[in-house]
């Protein structure tokens, strides 16, 4: 989107249909602070400065199976040389609810791998701060097994932490997170490497 005119439309649209601030986020890959402000101010703050976020759309690559295939081989082979330098085996792909999902799966294809689904906070309630994510029951369990946690976007890296100490709590061994996109500039997160297509360096 090129206005934040549009964006705000958007997010208001969003949550006329119940989508909950943290699901917005994700919709439009933004982080829910920025998400608050357009859905409250919409103004420049007293200081005239605005949110410093970036909004990401990736739906040319989403809307096409054949370029989420595409992309999930470059993140396998990313995510191999990863696997490669900690000399570790990867037994099972992680994706992150919603985006993640869909390249996560491809990924698990493509290196012969278990799949599951991480269910965010962020997806599951309104106010997330005490909340906590979950794996699903219907797909591959993580405990004791080396495991690559998928998403689409890192905007703050609260949901990858996330991830990261439930595959812990869980009994899975976190080796790496790959992404589309870093608008962080993460190289890890609590330990584990990050490995994304594209990080976004804000200068100035």
């Amino acid at each position: 989107m090129k206005k934040i005119e549009d964006l705000s439309q958007k997010a208001d649209e969003l949550q006329q249909s119940g989508l909950t601030t943290g699901q917005i986020a994700d919709e439009l890959n933004i982080s829910t602070e920025t998400v608050v402000w357009l859905l409250t101010n919409k103004k420049p703050n007293p200081d005239g400065s605005m949110p410093k976020d970036l909004s990401v759309n990736w739906s040319a690559l989403g809307q096409n199976a054949t370029r989420l295939r595409c992309t999930a081989q470059i993140l396998c082979d990313m995510v191999s040389e990863a696997a490669v330098t900690q000399k570790e085996y990867i037994d099972v792909i992680v994706g992150v609810s919603s985006s993640g999902v869909p390249v996560a799966s491809f990924m698990a294809g493509e290196m012969e791998s278990e799949f599951t689904v991480y269910y965010s906070k962020k997806a599951k309630f309104e106010d997330s701060g005490a909340a906590k994510g979950a794996f699903s029951r219907n797909f591959s369990e993580v405990r004791g097994k080396n495991c690559v946690i998928i998403d689409d976007v890192i905007s703050t890296g609260g949901t990858i932490t996330d991830v990261i100490a439930q595959t812990r709590a869980a009994g899975g061994n976190p080796i790496a997170v790959a992404v589309l996109v870093d608008k962080v500039g993460f190289d890890e997160v609590d330990g584990v490497p990050v490995v994304a297509i594209m990080r976004i360096t804000r200068l100035g």
